[in-house]
């Protein structure tokens, strides 16, 4: 990535004055920069789902694994966005989730990640209602965004079972 587009990179991700009052999301980086399947660690993917949030109205804070860096595709532009404080990376040797769920919990903030954080579902039983998933497809990021459990919109697995048993659903 040369000079330039390392500068268009650390706007896309900063955006806007931080004076704004747009609702904070945290991005889980190592997440959406592994999103892409069967390729390298890529800093676009970060980049993309930044300016979609901020497109949306939010404002986002990406944090990432340290580990995050010896796997990166442009690792001069990664390395610019950690200096700047940009990018937050997790102490080496210490999981960014944790991080990123109690700062989620501290700051009332969504998550963007595709990860369900199982493994730490006892200490934040509120992780789930928090994700905000996504795809990254030919440089294209969806947004979903859950309201309520997906079984709870149409009732309990006993009430779907009815509905289609009678032949209403």
């Amino acid at each position: 990535m040369s000079s330039d587009s390392g500068q268009q990179d650390r706007h896309a991700v900063e955006g806007a004055a931080a004076g704004d009052a747009s609702p904070l999301v945290l991005v889980d980086g190592s997440n959406v920069a592994h999103s892409s399947e069967g390729e390298q660690a890529m800093l676009g993917n970060i980049v993309l789902v930044c300016e979609k949030l901020r497109d949306e109205g939010y404002e986002p804070l990406v944090m990432v694994d340290a580990a995050l860096r010896h796997q990166i595709d442009d690792r001069t532009a990664y390395e610019r966005l950690v200096d700047s404080g940009t990018i937050r990376q997790a102490p080496a040797g210490t999981d960014a989730d944790y991080f990123i769920l109690s700062f989620a919990r501290e700051l009332d903030a969504s998550i963007v990640s595709n990860d369900r954080f199982r493994d730490r579902q006892k200490a934040f039983p509120d992780a789930a209602k928090r994700l905000i998933r996504y795809m990254v497809v030919k440089g294209e990021v969806v947004l979903e965004r859950r309201t309520e459990r997906r079984d709870d919109r149409f009732g309990s697995h006993d009430d779907i079972r009815a509905r289609h048993a009678r032949g209403s659903g």
